[in-house]
């Protein structure tokens, strides 16, 4: 343990008062359905940017970064980051405008509008599934890990610590009170990842490194690239595997896109997740890149213990008062995850079964079950977090995860916004279809899930056990993400001509007439969300530039 009692206090005043903050903003969101799952609908674009980015930045992540590039390049983690703002802009432009326009609070019930009852129900059901066993449960084992590493609390104790607190403020505050506690743990988490990057640089300078060619001098050859000519994190596996992970996380994931449906305005829906795509932006300078600071400063004494890189560096270069401002981003980061799927479990329960089933249900009662839910999925995610020691590595674990349960539902609203053919038969079936693939992976390709593997081979005169799928076959979970798609995608099209077409009320209002149509229309200002979208991308080409 090498926190002071200043680092302490720190630390637990900070769950203090964001409990309590939480509580307060949130005390009257009970009142009404509307104003606790979705903040009475009156989140402005900075509120929104601010909780998708916070909700999106777990301590998961956050040590991934630094670890991935310790020991590998900066694209291993960096591609994450910086191929974000294309699906946010994805998000903005092509898929916000109907979120809004259609008014539903949840996005389920727009696949009901779109296609039919039965989508909704399995998207519901995925979009659960999704909330308790990767957000929340994988997030509450890797923030309860580092809490470990920094504070020497047990692994269960801090992840009941963390359940509790952040429960409190969930159940009672509602989103608008997980929307303001975002805000001000996104404001943390930069600050303290701020302070990591510059007393990082500040060590380099002592020891003579003062600029980009020195540091890349200093580290591994490669290690300052964003470019990867092979392995999981290829430059082709992340340009053909990230879309589909990111488009279902960014764009269609209840968790993440809940924030976007309580906007006040659809120009507030647009910008809001424009500006979390060029905050986005931030993790590769703040939290990356310090891993190879890390590599420089401390590989004597890391080695090959790359997940003790951001954890060494604040320990070791920050002053007494610091660390714990730290260590409370670190918290923050946790609790923001959590909370944002603890809400979106509550929302998806209360009104896409709960109200479907018995409409006549009052709208204080759908409140009550609505926190019910989140307190009984705190529940099933704790236990489920106990098993995050089966995963030799947590971040490839959450998205191995996430590459088997994304291509069908990336294909369903991917072309059910973009082709107006689409039909409801098609979007039925490419769900069925998809997730029997996905099971397939999912219980014979993950080991931390399946417990084996499908076959041996002689290597060298032994008996070596395979994997079926990836493994001695070479197939990645990039990779696997896009090839399902594929699938997905051929199914939707060819059930879909197969099928007569759906009404044109429907495609009329839930369909572009053709893909670039979300970029026409007037010219809205300077804050218009397709010039503000340009100007990202821009950037963020120009970021690949410099660091490939």
């Amino acid at each position: 343990m090498h926190l002071s009692t200043l680092d302490f206090i720190i630390i637990i005043g900070y769950l203090v008062g964001i409990t309590l903050l939480g509580l307060w903003v949130g005390r009257r969101s009970t009142d009404s359905s509307e104003g606790y799952f979705l903040a009475g609908r009156g989140l402005g674009w900075v509120s929104i940017g601010l909780a998708l980015f916070a909700t999106n930045i777990s301590t998961t992540q956050i040590i991934a970064a630094a670890s991935g590039a310790y020991s590998g390049q900066i694209g291993d983690p960096g591609n994450f980051e910086c191929m974000a703002p294309f699906c946010l802009i994805l998000l903005g432009l092509v898929f916000a405008p109907f979120y809004f326009t259609s008014k539903v609070a949840t996005l389920p019930e727009f696949l009901e509008k779109r296609y039919s009852p039965g989508s909704r129900t399995i998207l519901a059901i995925m979009a659960v599934f999704a909330a308790l066993f990767i957000h929340i449960g994988f997030s509450l084992y890797a923030g309860a890990a580092v809490m470990k590493v920094v504070t020497g609390l047990p692994i269960p104790t801090a992840i009941l610590i963390v359940s509790v607190i952040t429960l409190l403020y969930t159940v009672f505050g509602g989103l608008k009170g997980v929307v303001v506690t975002e805000s001000v743990q996104t404001v943390l988490l930069l600050f303290g990842s701020l302070a990591v990057l510059i007393y990082g640089i500040m060590a380099l300078n002592d020891q003579g490194i003062h600029t980009l060619a020195e540091v890349r001098a200093a580290a591994k050859p490669e290690q300052m690239s964003m470019i990867r000519t092979e392995g999981d994190y290829s430059w082709y596996a992340m340009l053909l595997g990230y879309p589909v992970l990111g488009i279902w996380y960014w764009c269609s994931d209840q968790t993440i896109v809940q924030r976007v449906l309580a906007a006040r305005s659809q120009k507030d829906a647009q910008n809001g997740a424009i500006f979390c795509g060029i905050l986005k932006l931030l993790p590769l300078f703040l939290m990356v890149i310090p891993g190879v600071f890390a590599y420089i400063l401390f590989k004597d004494k890391l080695g090959d213990n790359a997940n003790g890189a951001l954890p060494h560096m604040i320990l070791n270069l920050l002053p007494e008062g610091l660390r714990g401002l730290v260590i409370a981003g670190l918290l923050a980061a946790l609790m923001s995850t959590v909370a944002g799927a603890l809400n979106s479990v509550g929302t998806l329960v209360s009104v896409d079964l709960v109200q479907r089933l018995r409409p006549q249900t009052k709208d204080h009662t759908l409140v009550r079950i609505g926190q019910w839910t989140a307190a009984i999925g705190m529940l099933i995610a704790i236990a489920w977090s106990m098993q995050g020691d089966k995963f030799e590595n947590i971040f490839k674990g959450i998205n191995s995860m996430i590459a088997v349960i994304s291509p069908p539902i990336t294909a369903v609203f991917l072309w059910g916004v973009l082709w107006k053919r689409g039909t409801a038969k098609a979007a039925l079936a490419t769900f069925v279809i998809g997730y029997a693939c996905a099971a397939f992976v999912f219980f014979t390709d993950i080991p931390a899930i399946s417990g084996m593997v499908m076959g041996t081979q002689m290597v060298e005169g032994k008996e070596v056990a395979i994997q079926l799928v990836s493994g001695k076959w070479g197939i990645g979970f990039m990779m696997q993400a896009w090839w399902l798609f594929v699938i997905c995608s051929v199914v939707f099209f060819a059930i879909s001509l197969a099928t007569p077409a759906p009404a044109k009320e429907v495609t009329d209002k839930y369909c572009w007439d053709k893909p670039w149509t979300a970029l026409l229309g007037p010219f809205q200002g300077a804050l218009d969300p397709r010039l503000l979208s340009a100007i990202l991308f821009v950037i963020t080409c120009a970021i690949y530039w410099v660091f490939r």
